[in-house]
């Protein structure tokens, strides 16, 4: 057996070790397996954004990108730092504040069924999206690492068996916790081998000599300043308002720890694509006509055995932590704002837990389907997420002005954002702005607040609501 099937084999078996510890704190309530019991301390909220944001994209789709266009394709991870960043300056605390287990459910108690079913829908399509993402990038690094025992489908297979089995376990306490041991490897086994690739190399002065490309170290020329700040703009966006990235404040034991947790994850997220994007860059000058997405992957391998296997264990450790996340958002979406509002209202909450943990069977098991159709993971990921931006629209104005929201604003806002995307993928003459953020952002602000002057039934401020406005000291003891 080589090194790098030993090291997988233990970080697979030390993952499940873990989830069974998190299995114990799981059980009893569906909080406790959802939200874990919002007892999420600050490092546990920290690892956890951070775990989900530093995933297959902002790994091997950053040195996929990086291979192309250059360094600058680190911008990327970064963008998702900026996003965190704001989220924990501005609306982390306040959905603490609320009370509520999903975005939909938010839109239900403010706005109407219909918003919150259109709602369920988008949170859910979006989510599995970004989950097959991992699926691909996770096929690619078990291939890379073990191509005597994996292809890039059976890798993909695999991948599945190790996400459905963490998220299964142990819920919310198993992604959490596991993602201690996951952005800890992730960020070792990628700083070392860029340390190490870049001396192989010769120092950074030689591979800038050698690079095809004059832009390779540039920070900004590569991907251009347009697609630097359309990331930016598509993960602030996504940040404040995408289910899977709210639980994790929800989760918290208090506000201030969802506010820490979260400014703390951005700034270590801020560096380490740019990590990432200089071994895509070192892997053009190295293996100049290989296939992009494999760059990352190839340059690792080229690397002593044992620092290889530890690194490309570190990225699928990225998949792991990301993809456990998601899952469990998108299987909460179903079972909490879907069977327990629609098809059993008064389950138990036994009834609760099997509903979820069977939904994170069959979604994962979907998300399979859709891993295989897809290529190209950045540019991919960037049009499913603009989605996100009439749910950051309607966010924005219930927290900050819920006087000029109108109960039909949220469904409105929401289908406005699906036939902009649709329009913007089949019709080219409708292109006018650079990314179709833009475009969101401007008609789902127009649709809602022009839904609201038009018809005058505005949302009911309850307690909540209300609280989650002030900016009051939080109370909770720092023992608690």
């Amino acid at each position: 057996m080589n090194s790098s099937a030993i090291i997988v084999g233990v970080y697979i078996c030390v993952i499940f070790l873990i989830s069974g510890y998190a299995k114990r704190r799981a059980a009893g309530k569906a909080e406790n397996y959802i939200l874990a019991g919002r007892k999420l301390t600050t490092p546990l909220i920290m690892v956890s954004i951070v775990g989900l944001a530093v995933g297959g994209a902002s790994t091997i789709g950053v040195a996929e990108q990086a291979y192309k266009a250059g360094i600058s394709a680190g911008w990327y991870t970064s963008a998702w730092g900026i996003g965190a960043i704001v989220m924990g300056l501005t609306v982390a605390k306040k959905y603490r504040r609320l009370n509520i287990t999903t975005i939909p459910e938010m839109l239900e108690r403010y706005y109407d069924t219909k918003g919150m079913t259109a709602g369920i829908f988008c949170q859910i399509l979006v989510q599995l999206v970004i989950m097959s993402m991992q699926y691909v990038a996770g096929g690619t690094i078990l291939s890379a690492l073990m191509p005597e025992i994996f292809t890039p489908f059976t890798g993909m297979l695999m991948s599945a068996i190790v996400f459905i089995g963490v998220t299964l376990i142990g819920g919310m306490w198993s992604a959490s916790i596991s993602n201690l041991l996951n952005v800890t490897l992730k960020y070792a086994g990628i700083i070392m081998a860029a340390f190490i690739a870049v001396h192989l190399a010769g120092g950074m002065e030689q591979i800038q000599m050698q690079l095809p490309e004059v832009h390779g170290l540039d920070f900004v020329a590569g991907v251009g300043p347009m697609t630097i700040i359309t990331w930016i703009v598509v993960l602030i966006t996504v940040n404040i308002s995408l289910q899977s990235i709210i639980q994790i404040s929800l989760g918290a034991k208090s506000v201030h720890t969802a506010r820490k947790g979260f400014i703390i994850g951005g700034l270590i997220m801020l560096p380490i694509g740019f990590v990432s994007a200089l071994l895509g860059v070192i892997a053009a000058e190295m293996y100049p006509n290989i296939s992009a997405t494999l760059a990352l992957p190839k340059m690792i391998m080229s690397l002593n055995p044992w620092l290889a296997g530890i690194t490309l264990a570190a990225l699928w450790a990225a998949d792991v932590s990301c993809a456990c996340n998601l899952l469990l958002s998108s299987a909460t979406l179903y079972s909490h704002d879907i069977h327990k509002r629609f098809i059993n209202k008064n389950m138990s909450e036994k009834s609760y837990m099997r509903v979820t943990r069977a939904s994170v069977f069959f979604l994962g098991l979907l998300t399979l389907g859709f891993a295989i159709t897809i290529s190209g993971i950045i540019s991919t990921l960037m049009a499913g997420l603009s989605l996100m931006a009439a749910f950051s629209v309607i966010v924005l104005m219930t927290l900050y002005a819920p006087k000029l929201c109108s109960r039909e604003s949220a469904f409105y806002t929401i289908i406005a954002s699906i036939i902009v995307l649709i329009c913007w993928m089949m019709i080219p003459s409708v292109r006018i702005l650079p990314h179709v953020i833009y475009m969101e952002w401007i008609v789902c602000g127009c649709v809602f607040l022009g839904t609201s002057a038009l018809a005058r039934n505005p949302i009911k401020e309850d307690e909540n609501l209300r609280f989650a406005k002030e900016e009051v000291v939080d109370t909770v003891p720092a023992s608690h």
